[in-house]
């Protein structure tokens, strides 16, 4: 018999949970289907739209409505396994007809948020539509103008039945946005999570990983951080650990099955908090601790103006950038930090640790040499 494959797509196989789709996926599904039918006059349903990894769902219209010069389609979000609070949430795209030249423009409509403070991937004033739903509908939009012979220029109007009663059990007030939900998702895909199921897969990658030799391994948060530690390690799949937010399952089972090298990568902010102590970096467990933050600045030589506009900065994001413009290296000190703390759970196994922080597009935005 051969030996298991490792890596993400073994480790949600073998969780034996069902995976959703994001908000962001079923937007463009239903930006689809409403373009298609402003074109062409007719639903296609269900509507297949193409995920960022190549995957190609087919989802099921749920309400459809064609005026003259818009069209409305919509789509009830789907999260698989995963406890998702938007589960089942009624997710609408119109889409009107703009002047040549006037490109593809967004906006929020009931229960889609608007961005009012600085620190997130979107401008203030913009609506809380995320960078990769952005481009997934804008491409779709291309596409299906390609094959009408049109040009690609429309108003998108996302909205989320009671998305705006639903977003109180959410970050976003908190996050500075009003009105509503985001629309989010880097690979269109959602990931459950059942704790118990995922920290099992973490150590079959982990016995995986020792079985095929491997003696460099990576646990990464999500498939951006994925693509940076092949990026910079070359690291094979059965190497790649999806870590999620479960960090100290990671680490206590490699302290007990020791490889001689990790790698630990993800988003400045979620590391920040194990580098504050946490070893369950999901949101309803544990936060940002932006005093924490304004701490590391001061020893990185930050004055004390600088370390106030970290303490009371938005996000973890927004932090960073002002120690970044100030010259101050957070993201370094960090991930030091956070080896710092990975080391301590490890009780001195023979294990390296260096940990990479990135940005929401996976820039390295800090790092610490192994110990």
């Amino acid at each position: 018999m051969s030996e298991p494959e490792g890596g993400r797509g073994a480790q949600l196989k073998h969780t034996g949970l069902r995976p959703g789709w994001t908000t962001g996926a079923c937007a463009t599904a239903a930006t689809t289907a409403a373009y298609t039918a402003l074109l062409a006059g007719d639903f296609p349903d269900p509507v297949t739209i193409t995920l960022p990894r190549g995957q190609t769902p087919a989802f099921a219209l749920a309400a459809e409505e064609l005026a003259d010069g818009h069209a409305m389609a919509a789509v009830v979000k789907d999260a698989g396994d995963d406890p998702d609070v938007t589960h089942g949430a009624l997710i609408r795209s119109t889409v009107r007809l703009l002047p040549p030249g006037s490109g593809v423009v967004f906006r929020a409509g009931e229960g889609v948020g608007t961005v009012t403070l600085p620190g997130l991937p979107l401008p203030v004033g913009e609506p809380a539509i995320n960078p990769v739903p952005r481009q997934m509908m804008t491409q779709h939009v291309t596409l299906v103008a390609g094959r009408h012979g049109a040009s690609p220029d429309v108003e998108i109007t996302i909205s989320v039945d009671h998305g705006a009663e639903i977003a109180r059990s959410t970050w976003n007030p908190r996050l500075g946005i009003l009105g509503g939900l985001s629309i989010l998702g880097t690979t269109g895909i959602v990931v459950p999570y059942s704790c118990s199921a995922w920290i099992d897969s973490i150590r079959r990658g982990v016995d995986v990983a020792r079985a095929a030799g491997r003696t460099h391994v990576a646990g990464c948060t999500g498939s951006t951080s994925e693509r940076t530690v092949v990026a910079e390690y070359g690291l094979p799949e059965d190497a790649l650990l999806d870590m999620g937010d479960f960090a100290g399952a990671v680490l206590k089972y490699v302290r007990r099955h020791p490889v001689d090298r990790l790698t630990i990568c993800g988003g400045f902010a979620k590391l920040s908090k194990l580098a504050a102590g946490h070893l369950d970096l999901h949101s309803a467990r544990s936060q940002v601790n932006k005093a924490f933050l304004a701490a590391l600045a001061r020893e990185g030589g930050a004055p004390d103006s600088l370390a106030e506009q970290v303490e009371s900065a938005n996000t973890g994001l927004a932090a960073l950038q002002l120690c970044t413009a100030a010259g101050v290296p957070l993201g370094d000190l960090v991930a030091t930090r956070a080896r710092d703390e990975a080391l301590g759970v490890l009780r001195g196994a023979p294990v390296k640790v260096d940990v990479i922080c990135i940005d929401r597009a996976g820039t390295v935005v800090g790092r610490s040499t192994p110990n």
